[in-house]
């Protein structure tokens, strides 16, 4: 396995609403989409070696202490240098792309705090996942960067930069307060050439503080609630109002191994957590905006319910083809790369629920359902009536063979329950004697069958006697009573068989034949917030505080989030990634009102 240059946790996040950059704590940017987040790459070292695209700056001092931090309440960047010759920082970050026909920037500020020294750039785009021949031009004193059916970019700069291996290069001196300034994007954007940054900074800064001052939660561990809150801005697309399920590709969840997926699409899954995480927090207009996008992705399924998908992209477009990009080497050797993922295609009952979750928060705390979308929820609720009782992918998108999971029996169980609430508190026509018969039909299984009496818990599939961490979801979504014996038997399972140190794993591999891949994996963010919520419900209110002390300490230094944790709780996944910062923003929330003595209200 290759030694890795620039690890996960290393990285903070840049964007625009359209697309993001990850940044290293050495000043170098080593992943970037362009010019949407599931656009091809131009900068993809981050998943192999710095000939896969890389943007680096950086003083000449290899002893300085690097630091990274937000400026406060917003999205950009410091990156700064600490060494006995002086203190040099650099401030990035991407004019917001409020306006559809705005093209991105990234802009980068470097400036001498004290002392002076002597910095190194190199512009290296590659385009296309690098798989195209990228080629580099001067002109009018800037950099332009071009590949044949790819988008040319331009690097304009306020040093003198010069051509080496298609990269733009520099070699510049600054003394104490002086500063030089970059600017990347398309060859088509007059922004690029003027180089006039001091009022976008303004407007880009306001912004982001205005945004966050729109959040209403004042309780305990406001500013990582809040950092959690400016990853699900960043991952939001203004133009289509879908968030990414995170702002990369390719990124192991087992160094070295094969479980590397690509995660720049929306999935119907998230809905009900997005829904639920920015109501509370007051963003109402994002949680609009995501329904109504959830609205046009099952319009793009012709309101065929055997063709709703778990995923969609961010368009709201229905196709995301899978393939293996054999150029790229891998982060740590994990091969393959993947782009596209075939997992749009797989069956997995589960969402119907999530999508109903959705629906039912929306009417709850947003606008009343119209008349054609009732229409479409009762012949979706219909079809589920006749088909909750068929094996799925599940939740975890197994690769294997389709079992029956308890979760996605669960989810069938959460469609039918809010469908017949939405309808009875709207006074909606349906089918409600059907409807709830499948209701009680649903929960009749879960208890015969999934429960296993010999071993004293819930099992993770139908007759089976194993466990899977999704089941941390059922005293969350209402269907069983948070101090339930049977379900507190259920949470301490979990507990022995697949938590450490606050750590939560999905699922054993090798007690699960559906998993269908090699090797194993790490331990999953969104499960370990899910259980500390769960300790919190069942009244071990100490318990789960302590656990999600635990968990805040495996933040990356800015309080970012990757999908999972190695056994040493480092970042593994695609990052940052959105339900391990929604399930922190709800575990965080209920935690507080039960430290607080608040009486706490009805979630899903």
């Amino acid at each position: 396995m290759s030694k890795v240059k620039r690890k996960i946790e290393d990285h903070g996040v840049i964007g625009d609403l359209r697309t993001c950059a990850l940044i290293a704590n050495d000043g170098t940017i080593d992943y970037l989409c362009w010019p949407e987040l599931d656009s091809p790459s131009v900068f993809a070292a981050l998943l192999d070696s710095d000939d896969a695209g890389l943007f680096s700056l950086a003083p000449d001092w290899p002893n300085a202490r690097r630091q990274q931090l937000y400026l406060p309440d917003t999205n950009i960047l410091q990156t700064r240098w600490l060494d006995d010759e002086g203190v040099a920082e650099i401030t990035d970050y991407m004019p917001i792309c409020d306006d559809k026909n705005k093209l991105p920037r990234l802009i980068r500020r470097v400036k001498m705090v004290r002392g002076s020294a002597t910095f190194q750039l190199r512009c290296s785009p590659r385009h296309d996942y690098a798989r195209a021949q990228t080629r580099a031009e001067a002109h009018n004193g800037c950099i332009d960067f071009h590949a044949e059916g790819q988008p040319s970019l331009r690097l304009a700069a306020s040093v003198v930069m010069t051509l080496e291996d298609d990269s733009a290069t520099a070699h510049f001196t600054l003394q104490p307060g002086e500063h030089a300034q970059f600017e990347f994007g398309s060859v088509d954007d007059a922004h690029i050439e003027a180089l006039a940054t001091e009022h976008c900074f303004e407007e880009t800064l306001n912004y982001w503080r205005r945004w966050s001052a729109r959040s209403t939660y004042q309780g305990r561990w406001r500013e990582m609630v809040q950092r959690s809150a400016l990853v699900l801005k960043l991952l939001t697309s203004h133009q289509h109002g879908s968030i990414a399920a995170a702002a990369t590709f390719g990124l192991p969840e087992e160094l070295g191994g094969e479980r590397n997926w690509d995660y720049r699409a929306s999935w119907i899954r998230d809905a009900s957590f997005s829904m639920y995480a920015l109501m509370r927090l007051g963003y109402i207009d994002e949680a609009k905006h995501f329904t109504h996008w959830v609205g046009r992705c099952v319009e793009n399924s012709h309101h065929d319910e055997m063709r709703l998908q778990v995923m969609y992209r961010l368009d709201s477009g229905t196709e995301l083809h899978e393939m293996e990009l054999l150029n790229l080497s891998g982060y740590a050797d994990s091969r393959p790369v993947r782009i596209g993922n075939d997992a749009w295609q797989q069956t997995q009952l589960d969402i119907y629920g999530e999508l109903m979750d959705a629906v039912y928060l929306a009417n709850k705390y947003g606008e009343a359902i119209s008349q054609r979308g009732w229409e479409h929820v009762v012949k979706m609720i219909d079809w589920l009536c006749e088909h909750w009782n068929q094996p799925d992918a599940g939740i975890w998108e197994m690769r294997g063979e389709p079992e029956h999971f308890l979760h996605s029996r669960l989810m069938c169980w959460v469609a039918l329950d809010r469908a017949l609430r939405l309808g009875m508190k709207r006074s909606l026509p349906m089918p409600y004697e059907r409807w709830d018969r499948a209701r009680r039909e649903i929960r009749e299984d879960i208890w015969a069958n999934f429960w296993n009496s010999e071993r004293g818990h819930f099992s993770a599939t139908r007759h089976g006697e194993h466990l899977d961490a999704s089941m941390l979801l059922m005293p969350l979504v209402r269907f069983v009573g948070a101090t339930d014996p049977d379900w507190i038997a259920t949470l301490d399972a979990i507990k022995t068989n697949l938590v450490s140190d606050g750590m939560v794993r999905r699922y054993n591999t090798h007690e699960t034949p559906a998993d269908g891949l090699k090797g194993s994996e790490g331990s999953f963010g969104a499960c370990s917030f899910w259980y500390v919520e769960c300790l919190a419900r069942a009244g071990r209110i100490q318990e789960a505080h302590f656990e999600f002390e635990k968990l805040l300490s495996y933040a990356n230094p800015l309080g970012l989030y990757a999908e999972e944790f190695d056994s040493h709780g480092h970042a593994l996944g695609n990052t940052p990634q959105a339900l391990t910062h929604l399930a922190l923003i709800s575990a965080a929330f209920f935690l507080n009102r039960k430290l607080s003595g608040e009486q706490t209200q009805w979630q899903p």
